[in-house]
């Protein structure tokens, strides 16, 4: 935090609360300096030279002088490797049970000294000094994993690990958690530490409110997901590598990981990326399915202040004719900022009021903060202490209950790494539920004290349950959010059994997809702020964490209203689509800006709602696949090197390419094309990729191109459902999934798989595996060739091969 953070901070909370916010950080510097000494000299040590090998299930332990490494190749492909004894288990990332080894693996001798596995998908050798190398089938070398290096302190103290990696001279980093400075990760230091950045970030911040160390890795020899395991603070160092030019040598990329502490061992999963992210989820867990309400438009702001004002921005909506399913309640709802509570003097009948909107179909989403006003007489922080033993509070080093700042005032925070705690912290979401709230929104849970100086967050020394293991707070951060968000689904899940529990957090870690999604946080109110939020969606969905969304418009500050109706466009193509602000941000409604931004967010609030259809097939796909809704443009042709650099687009699944606006001033860009045809779904032109073409981007919407052949699920004018499909090109075939809405609760939907081609002078479309004709309506477009345009468009009629009725699509119509 910088200055003006600390004095717009001081400015918001007020001179008191600021004062004590200096005296916390003291206090937590000061229990630091007690609890963690200086380290004192330390031993370095490498695992030295080999000695021995042990075959075993799915590969083996190759032993060497000062260490041993085990390989474990797994049913599904995913090969784990760790250092000095680690197992898969114990693992917060690690959904469930850790997959059974694939038999068919063995370890065996290799060249040179060493030792190999050879999997289906790849073969891992071990080198007689203990750098482990992925290969393809065909040899070409992934990832090299260079000899280890650990630091041991002669006295007590966690021993600090780095390992070194190299990966090909073309390949490109990605991940990390969320970066604001990406998707593609460039040269540069970045930390693995969760971190409230004090009230606004941009894209040259680092790190933010959710890190985690999952690197996707793409290159010319395939693609691999590489996870280190490991929960303690550190840092990822990367470097791109460099292709020789002429007979000069190539230099590879470069990957370095410290930890401050913990296991050594990782988990890697290659082939293409669809691939990768199946594996993926496997491994940490399918995906949390929302609600079908929450793929709808969303609305937020710090600083409602009353139920009038709730009635009047949502009354704001239904008069001008705007979609709006959500809206969020922030803190200032509560009672003094605490937790559970209702100010009944803004709110007096929260009840009737999400009653009364949810028969508009508008449901209330609450804010969740972890942090407990340390007051006795406080029902939760009085509730808190009689949990087990010693209480649901995390303590320091000498046993007391830890204090920090948030907004209200001196609080003490749960410790959600012990389950007792995560069993009573669940149950008190029955609270939020009797008010009315259909779904949950946690903040402020990397967790966070306000700080005057430095880190925000608890003493690094306090002290966490870990599952029973016990441990202190360097190794329960980062995971911190995550046994949070697990606490509040489990505790939704038990209290509504029948209801998909919609739940998203601020902060999280390997595997949160398991319990709900996220969003940016205080992402800056600035164009590079717009930049920042496209890349953090696209880089938590290759984390395996597909809903996420920024604050629209920004979080601080006043956005111009060009800049606030280019990031309403794009937020209408992700999966969470919420406007927020901050309480002196003003008024963020759509109206506020004009007539001119009035008239196109209302065309982009439509456009959402028409694909709502889209959005649901999309969510189920991501639970079924791992695939996320937003897509790198490479994601289907990672090969293709100029699809790599492009940071700009982005797939909205498998048949539109979503082209956002992103610098002021633009009404035409340039847009990088994939391979195949695609339709500007506007003006119904066809462009051929690969390639770059320049499309219109006016004020209207932005730039949105569909797949040829593609079968889009969408709700026609009448609001019914219909299927739009994009006319293959000649000599070509298409089709999609579709999965139909099945309700909020648990009823399994049907996978319906389309296929598209041409028939003589139609296009014929088929369910594969259906029986008789199916009913509903098809709308077919995209007639036009490379260079015309064709904008009609016709009815049709939806028929399965091997129906029973003859077939009769509709023909072409004639220009």
């Amino acid at each position: 935090m910088d200055g003006r953070d600390l004095v717009r901070r001081v400015r918001l909370v007020g001179s008191v609360r600021g004062l004590r916010t200096v005296r916390s950080a003291w206090r937590r510097r000061a229990a630091d300096a007690a609890a963690l000494p200086a380290r004192g000299a330390e031993r370095a040590r490498v695992p030295g030279a080999a000695t021995g090998a042990e075959p075993g299930p799915g590969g083996g332990v190759v032993r060497f002088a000062r260490s041993e490494l085990r390989i474990r190749v797994s049913v599904g492909g995913a090969v784990f490797w760790a250092w000095d004894g680690a197992e898969p288990l114990p693992s917060y990332a690690v959904a469930g049970e850790a997959p059974a080894p694939d038999e068919r693996a063995v370890l065996e001798p290799g060249k040179d000294g060493g030792w190999q596995v050879v999997a289906e998908r790849l073969t891992v050798e071990v080198s007689r000094t203990g750098a482990v190398e992925l290969r393809t089938p065909g040899g070409v070398l992934l990832r090299r994993e260079l000899p280890p290096r650990w630091w041991e302190p002669e006295g007590d103290g966690p021993v600090r690990w780095v390992q070194r990696s190299e990966v090909p001279a073309d390949a490109r980093f990605f991940g990390l958690g969320g970066r604001a400075g990406g998707p593609r990760l460039r040269d540069g230091v970045y930390r693995l530490w969760n971190t409230d950045p004090g009230g606004r970030f941009g894209p040259g911040d680092d790190p933010l409110y959710l890190t985690m160390p999952v690197q996707v890795v793409v290159s010319d020899a395939g693609t691999h997901l590489a996870f280190h395991d490991n929960s303690w603070a550190g840092r990822v160092v990367l470097r791109e590598g460099e292709e020789g030019a002429g007979s000069g040598h190539d230099r590879p990329g470069a990957c370095e990981v410290r930890m401050e502490g913990g296991p050594l061992r990782c988990w890697v999963v290659v082939g293409t990326p669809a691939r990768v992210l199946q594996g993926w989820t496997a491994l940490t867990g399918a995906p949390a399915l929302p609600p079908s309400w929450a793929l709808g438009p969303q609305h937020a702001r710090w600083g409602f202040g009353s139920q009038e004002e709730v009635r009047r921005v949502v009354d704001g909506y239904r008069e001008r004719g705007l979609p709006l399913s959500v809206l969020h309640l922030d803190i200032d709802h509560y009672d003094g900022h605490r937790v559970f509570t209702v100010d009944r003097e803004r709110f007096p009948d929260l009840p009737a009021l999400a009653k009364e909107l949810r028969g508009d179909g508008v449901r209330l989403v609450s804010i969740v903060d972890p942090a407990v006003k340390a007051e006795p007489g406080d029902a939760v922080f009085d509730a808190g202490r009689e949990v087990g033993e010693r209480g649901a509070f995390v303590r320091d080093a000498r046993g007391r209950v830890v204090v920090g700042e948030v907004w209200p005032g001196a609080c003490t925070y749960p410790d959600f790494t012990d389950p007792l705690v995560r069993d009573w912290w669940g149950s008190l979401y029955e609270e939020r539920l009797a008010q009315g709230f259909s779904g949950i929104w946690h903040d402020m849970n990397e967790p966070v004290s306000f700080a005057a100086f430095g880190d925000p967050s608890l003493p690094r020394s306090a002290r966490h349950v870990l599952e029973g293991a016990g441990g202190d707070h360097r190794e329960a951060h980062n995971v911190y959010a995550l046994a949070m968000a697990r606490a509040g689904y489990e505790g939704l899940l038990r209290l509504r059994p029948e209801e998909r529990p919609f739940l998203f957090s601020r902060s999280g870690w390997a595997g949160m997809q398991r319990y709900g999604g996220t969003w940016s946080g205080d992402v800056s109110t600035g164009w590079d702020g717009l930049r920042a939020s496209l890349s953090l969606v696209v880089g938590l969905g290759l984390c395996g964490v597909p809903y996420s969304g920024p604050d629209v418009g920004g979080f601080d500050g006043f956005p111009s209203p060009e800049l606030y109706l280019r990031w309403f466009q794009l937020g209408a193509y992700l999966p969470l689509f919420r406007t927020h602000s901050a309480i002196d941000a003003g008024r963020r409604e759509p109206w506020e800006f004009g007539p001119e931004v009035l008239e196109h967010a209302r065309a982009a609030l439509v456009e959402r709602e028409r694909l709502h259809p889209y959005f649901v097939s999309l969510s189920q796909v991501a639970r079924l696949t791992g695939a996320p809704y937003v897509r790198p443009v490479w994601w289907g042709a990672p090969g293709d090197r100029a699809l790599r650099e492009c940071e700009d687009a982005f797939l909205l699944g498998d048949a539109l390419l979503v082209a956002p606006v992103l610098e002021p001033g633009v009404r035409r860009r340039a847009v990088r094309l994939p391979r195949g045809r695609w339709y500007d779904t506007v003006t119904g032109r066809a462009y051929e990729g690969p390639g770059q073409v320049l499309v219109d981007a006016p004020l209207s919407g932005v730039p949105v191109l569909a797949r040829a052949g593609a079968v889009i699920p969408v709700r026609g004018a009448d609001g019914e459902p219909e299927l739009e499909v994009w006319a293959p090109a000649p000599g070509r075939t298409g089709g999609g999934l579709v999965v139909r809405d099945a309700g909020d609760g648990w009823a399994e939907s049907e996978v319906e798989r389309y296929a598209t081609r041409w028939e003589g002078g139609r296009v014929v479309v088929e369910r594969d595996g259906g029986e008789g004709e199916v009913g509903g309506r098809v709308r077919v477009r995209g007639w036009g060739t490379p260079g015309r345009r064709f904008p009609g468009a016709w009815d049709g009629r939806l028929y399965a091969s091997g129906g029973a009725s003859e077939p009769s699509p509709a023909r072409r119509p004639q220009p």
